[in-house]
């Protein structure tokens, strides 16, 4: 059938009523376009572009974990994952490959930067009340996706077989047999025996480049695929007289995500540039550092353990991953969501919670260290009461004495908070005090883990 009949309608489409000519779209826009329909919907609220109430941290984690992949599949060219050449290996590909040195650099600060922007978007995501109105299964899936970097993390912290890496692994793998039960037997298969071993940096090796990366793709595709299918980001719920105002994703979403995407990918590359991967002395498995610390992003886990018994922390872990995730359960008040802290006494809540642990973390951490003494003061009493059951007790009556308190009105002229404030309220104390920990494990423990001034 001869195309001529086709030439009408085609005219009719280059040109308007007007009688100016206009351009077809051309086919790499038609492939641009079903490319972005594909990730974002055709449409998005006008209130979510502001940069503001997400500040771009979901967008942010895609681009550092892109980045990831790139720098991680050109390192791999270089890497000997056995023990004998492992480290050698590292510094070869900092001395002799050009740019080898800010590749490493860049892959290194892209996984730390990862766990802070995702860590960040996980709260900006309760703060704004993101989980509810059929967003319950996308909040788990996103607690799972920070898990899935902080082993991801975890993993690759080895591959350098430095001193650091080492005895950082060795310390955050004996975290493991705590839990109860199973401990020994998670601790063994990560490092397929006993102790740090070829078969340990061979197991890393193949968790970090093959099943880390597989699991990471599966379930950010679907995350990113029920955000789209939930019609974008949470937005407030609209009045019975309010409209809503809505803007085409392609340009007004599209350029702010790339303008963000380059602006990290700027930041990174300068931070790169100026601060080179850590690479130590080869591993000595002979001679321990002092202080042997855990990777960074575990130091508050590992403070935690300085303070109380190891199955006591194991438990509290436990039941704050739990919270987490039936949080979408037990807070059902569609009202607020995509508000910022719920509400004006909710914002107060969470300022309440958040300065609660400023000032009662380091003071916990200065009276264990240097005058509560539970099994000096009770000689008779088994460790696992005084050093387990007894802090356990004390830092659960503080979440729970934090709501009551909360709830009660006490605090802010006799206006009430609601469940959904009073749970943000311990949240923020959660989550502060989780940071505080962080940063005394970093900063300020010395030799032995004693407690020591940065300066």
């Amino acid at each position: 059938m001869s195309l001529e009949i086709l030439k009408p309608l085609r005219e009719r489409l280059l040109h308007r009523d007007d009688g100016e000519k206009v351009e077809l779209p051309s086919r790499d826009s038609h492939v641009r376009n079903n490319l972005i329909l594909h990730l974002h919907p055709s449409r998005v609220p006008a209130q979510a572009l502001r940069f503001s109430y997400t500040w771009g941290l979901g967008g942010i984690s895609v681009v550092l974990v892109l980045l990831l992949g790139l720098t991680g599949l050109l390192l791999m060219f270089r890497y000997d994952p056995r023990v004998e050449y492992a480290y050698v290996s590292i510094q070869q590909l900092e001395t002799e490959v050009m740019f080898g040195s800010f590749i490493r650099a860049v892959h290194h600060w892209s996984a730390n930067f990862l766990v802070i922007a995702s860590f960040l978007h996980l709260v900006r995501v309760f703060l704004t009340g993101s989980f509810k109105q059929g967003r319950s299964v996308n909040w788990i899936i996103g607690l799972v996706l920070f898990v899935i970097v902080l082993v991801g993390n975890f993993t690759g912290y080895l591959l350098p077989w430095d001193q650091l890496s080492y005895w950082a692994i060795t310390v955050s793998t004996s975290l493991m047999a705590y839990i109860p039960l199973l401990g020994t037997a998670v601790r063994n298969f990560f490092l397929g025996g006993p102790q740090v071993g070829q078969a340990a940096l061979s197991n890393f090796y193949a968790l970090h480049v093959v099943f880390m990366p597989a699991l990471m793709l599966g379930f950010l595709g679907y995350h990113l695929w029920k955000v789209r299918k939930n019609g974008g980001i949470s937005q407030p719920l609209l009045k019975e007289d309010e409209k809503p105002e809505f803007k085409a994703t392609n340009p007004h979403l599209v350029n702010i995500e790339l303008a963000a995407g380059m602006v990290v990918l700027v930041v990174v590359g300068l931070y790169a540039m100026f601060n080179p991967a850590p690479l130590g002395s080869i591993a000595n498995p002979m001679v321990s550092p002092n202080p042997a610390k855990a990777a960074w992003y575990f130091l508050g886990l590992q403070e935690l353990l300085l303070h109380m018994h190891p199955l006591a922390v194991m438990t509290l872990l436990a039941l704050t991953v739990v919270a987490l995730a039936i949080t979408p359960w037990i807070d059902r008040d569609f009202r607020d969501i995509g508000i910022y802290f719920r509400s004006a006494i909710g914002r107060r809540a969470a300022v309440f919670g958040s300065l609660l642990a400023v000032y009662l973390v380091p003071l916990a951490v200065i009276l264990d260290e240097f005058w509560y003494d539970v099994p000096g003061w009770l000689p008779g009493v088994h460790t696992n009461i005084t050093v387990g059951i007894i802090p356990f007790l004390i830092t659960i009556s503080v979440f729970v004495g934090i709501y009551f308190l909360l709830k009660s009105g006490l605090l802010f002229k006799n206006e009430k908070t609601n469940h959904s404030e009073a749970m943000l309220g311990v949240f923020a104390f959660m989550m502060t005090g989780l940071i505080l920990l962080t940063i005394v494990g970093i900063y300020f423990r010395g030799q032995n883990m004693a407690l020591v001034l940065p300066f």
